[in-house]
């Protein structure tokens, strides 16, 4: 976060506490190419994170088409923008991203998904259920070292959250040790974005496939737990595909 965005992201977040929905931003907590997040207080003084969306002349927007595949933007204009990458369409690009993420994150919340309960958006940032303490956010799941006897079951509760993704009609399509956190022994699924309904979405199987691959080589990399991804993969998508999830 440089010097000159920073009045801008939290320019972002005015409407929350407009609406009273956070009484302060209280720090910044960590920054990527796409978002921001910053701890903020809510109004009955629990902490809760804002996800903000980096403003377009500061973003670097990834090669999306295989994420954007499926999705219908109903506007012939900013269809055409979108297409064209202007600005008017770099500001539909973004909205559609936050919006599918809070509305997915939203589902895969009532569904029963290891995910933290979102609470608002604004269109340019997500606010959502703090996961951490007072002193420092939940550590991504690179950083962790889990005891001995954790691995195995840990993996085997994110293949079912996966599993449970799919059976609504989402797959993740960026799940890696970088987006889920760690914290009192359970896992929480972030960053939804990119997430698409493998209904409508061709990539769909390939996608599944990194997402459990990501997390099988990390598992088998750093603590020996062998799962065969393309074993697991296959038969979530044949009981998919069959109706039996």
């Amino acid at each position: 976060m440089t010097r000159d965005e920073q009045p801008i992201l939290y320019a972002m977040l005015d409407s929350f506490l407009d609406s009273g929905l956070i009484s302060e931003v209280m720090e910044f907590v960590r920054g990527g190419k796409e978002a921001t997040v910053f701890r903020c207080r809510a109004a009955n003084g629990s902490a809760c994170a804002a996800k903000v969306y980096r403003p377009r002349k500061y973003r670097r927007f990834r090669n999306d088409a295989d994420y954007q595949d499926g999705r219908v933007i109903l506007s012939g204009r900013a269809r055409r923008a979108v297409a064209k990458r202007t600005g008017f369409g770099h500001e539909v690009h973004q909205r559609l991203w936050v919006s599918a993420e809070y509305e997915t994150q939203r589902m895969l919340f009532d569904a029963g998904v290891d995910v933290p309960r979102p609470i608002a958006c604004n269109g340019d940032a997500i606010l959502m259920e703090w996961i951490g303490d007072e002193h420092a956010p939940a550590p991504q799941l690179k950083d962790v070292k889990l005891a001995t006897g954790e691995a195995g079951p840990l993996l085997q509760r994110l293949l079912g959250n996966v599993e449970r993704l799919l059976a609504n009609n989402r797959i993740h399509g960026d799940l890696s040790p970088f987006n889920v956190l760690y914290w009192d022994g359970e896992p929480k699924l972030i960053d939804f974005p990119q997430a698409v309904d493998p209904r409508m979405n061709g990539q769909s199987y390939a996608l599944l496939y990194r997402d459990i691959d990501n997390l099988c080589r990390h598992f088998s990399s750093r603590y020996g737990v062998e799962k065969g991804a393309t074993r697991i993969a296959g038969e979530m998508w044949g009981r998919f595909v069959r109706g039996e999830l």
